[in-house]
């Protein structure tokens, strides 16, 4: 009998062991790529990028990263697999695949693509701070990413302004310095309508200074008015207000009298 029960044991572990060869064996040829060499997943992988099958796009470069991190592709799947994350809507492995290959190949030969698809990747991740904002507390809003796709923007045309990007990222730019002063008007006119005066005063300069050239800054003038009237600033106001009939004499903002209330053309 316990000869029987030292068999039953061995048979049961090698059954054990049968199972998790066929199951080890099964999981290694699951995998095709296995015996691919650096090039064809490469071209696997750009082939699905171009096909818009992001993620399985992004799982061949992985692989190849992975495999082959010293090889001539090694480089350029960087870049591909950091698009291929933005394009599958996960922006933050984006950035940190783009932002590592800035920082590892700072002068590479397409360094200005990789500022250009940081830039985008920020813009579109930040879209949705300037839409919507009505119900929001404006106070609490962080404009950072925007800040950082105009900073990527910005150095991508100072360094490369020759770049194919350079044209499409002068027109962001353009966008984001807009979105930004309208977004602290906003922020200004959300402390307004809660009496906070000073803050409102503080984000409506912060547009006037460092605005000028925007839309922008004719809301902020009149916040500044309306601001400063209802702190007792009586000279302040005035000059605000001069401000506001000199460079804007025919500004619906400033005309006295009308039902809409000044905040709501927000």
């Amino acid at each position: 009998m316990r000869s029987l029960s030292i068999f039953a044991r061995a048979l049961a572990l090698a059954l054990v062991l049968s199972v998790a060869a066929c199951s080890t064996t099964d999981t290694e040829e699951f995998d095709e790529t296995r015996s691919w060499s650096a090039e064809r997943i490469y071209n696997e992988a750009k082939g699905e990028l171009l096909a818009g099958s992001y993620k399985k796009a992004a799982e061949l470069y992985q692989k190849l990263e992975a495999r082959y991190p010293y090889g001539k592709y090694a480089q350029q799947s960087q870049l591909e697999l950091a698009y291929a994350y933005y394009k599958d809507n996960e922006v933050v492995l984006a950035l940190a695949e783009v932002e590592r290959f800035i920082k590892l190949y700072p002068d590479h030969n397409n360094l200005d693509y990789a500022l250009y698809l940081k830039g985008l990747i920020n813009f579109n991740e930040d879209l949705g701070l300037f839409g919507g904002l009505a119900n929001q507390d404006m106070s609490e809003r962080d404009p950072k990413a925007a800040v950082e796709s105009f900073e990527a923007f910005r150095e991508l045309v100072e360094r490369y302004p020759e770049s194919r990007y350079a044209g499409d990222a002068y027109q962001r730019m353009r966008y984001l310095v807009n979105a930004l002063a309208t977004n602290e008007v906003r922020v200004a006119a959300y402390y307004m309508r809660r009496k906070a005066y000073v803050a409102a005063v503080n984000r409506a300069q912060a547009v006037v200074l460092n605005y000028q050239q925007t839309p922008a800054v004719e809301s902020a003038l009149v916040i500044l008015v309306k601001s400063y009237d209802a702190l007792g600033l009586t000279d302040l106001r005035d000059d605000a207000q001069r401000l506001l009939a000199l460079n804007y004499p025919d500004s619906e903002l400033q005309v006295a009298g009308r039902d809409r209330k000044w905040w709501q053309f927000w």
